[in-house]
């Protein structure tokens, strides 16, 4: 019947080898109608049916997932069928270049180094991931460097300035020592197997100097709190020592500062508490 087969089939590569395919049910599709995916990379292979089905909350198949796909420079064929009570639908069927779903990685290891006193910097970055292109020369990318306002608040962007380039380096001359920036890159053919669409951007890289001035006075109040609390616990050990020193007599040195008529003066003092006393005994008589 007219309206049963499925509609509005994508199907999508990412991460270089996984690809996930979704549809629509048919508008004229009933409840019980079940759909089943076959698929072949080229035509001297056989149909492989999924093996991971996605459902609705009929229960319906309305796309699969993929994984280790390979992608060549044929057309992948797949075919979509199904049954409603036992009775056949409509089948849809769609022929696709692989490398022409393909969702691009980012650009990989994306750096920026900085000449102050020459006010440029060089970008420079490596080709997206991919499966099937090792040519350097089959990409050409979209730059983003954007100017920001403060880091420290809500960051607005003052100025954003585009590029689309080829090469794998670029140079950037309104570099200011006083301002900080983000740089961010996508990828997209140049001329070969390759996805027309732009790729996924790759994660901001931050630049400049105030994000230094920013980390070394972070630093400096880390470290002012850090001597403060220190300087705080020596007073206290101090002011706890001298309490504690105070309520311990020193023991007398018998030796300090004696001069010899203070020694034979203290001499003499001992020999007469040690003279030897008379004792007198009473005897009473008793009668």
């Amino acid at each position: 019947m007219n309206g049963t087969a499925i509609e509005n089939f994508v199907c999508v590569i990412f991460n270089v080898s996984f690809m996930n395919c979704t549809w629509h049910v048919g508008r004229t599709a009933s409840g019980d109608t079940q759909y089943f995916l076959y698929w072949k990379n080229s035509k001297k292979e056989n149909f492989t049916g999924c093996q991971n089905y996605v459902k609705d909350n009929h229960g319906r198949h309305t796309g699969c997932r993929f994984q280790n796909i390979t992608i060549e420079n044929k057309r992948a064929h797949f075919l979509v069928n199904g049954s409603r009570s036992g009775q056949n639908i409509q089948t849809y069927e769609k022929k696709i270049f692989l490398y022409e779903i393909e969702k691009l990685t980012p650009p990989l290891n994306v750096t920026v180094s900085c000449t102050e006193a020459s006010h440029f910097c060089e970008i420079r970055w490596q080709p997206p991931h991919t499966s099937h292109v090792k040519r350097r020369a089959c990409f050409k990318y979209e730059l983003v460097i954007e100017n920001k306002a403060d880091p420290n608040k809500n960051i607005k962007t003052i100025s954003k300035m585009e590029r689309s380039i080829t090469g794998n380096s670029y140079i950037f001359e309104s570099f200011s020592a006083e301002k900080r920036y983000s740089i961010k890159i996508r990828a997209t053919d140049n001329g070969c197997l390759v996805s027309p669409s732009w790729g996924e951007w790759s994660t901001p890289v931050e630049f400049g100097k105030e994000r230094l001035t920013s980390a070394s006075s972070y630093i400096l109040f880390v470290t002012s709190v850090l001597a403060a609390t220190l300087i705080l616990f020596l007073c206290t050990v101090r002011i706890y020592l001298k309490k504690t020193s105070t309520t311990v007599p020193q023991p007398r040195n018998p030796f300090h500062d004696c001069s010899p008529m203070d020694f034979q003066t203290e001499y003499k003092n001992i020999f007469i508490k040690h003279e030897p006393e008379d004792i007198i005994t009473i005897i009473e008589e008793v009668e």
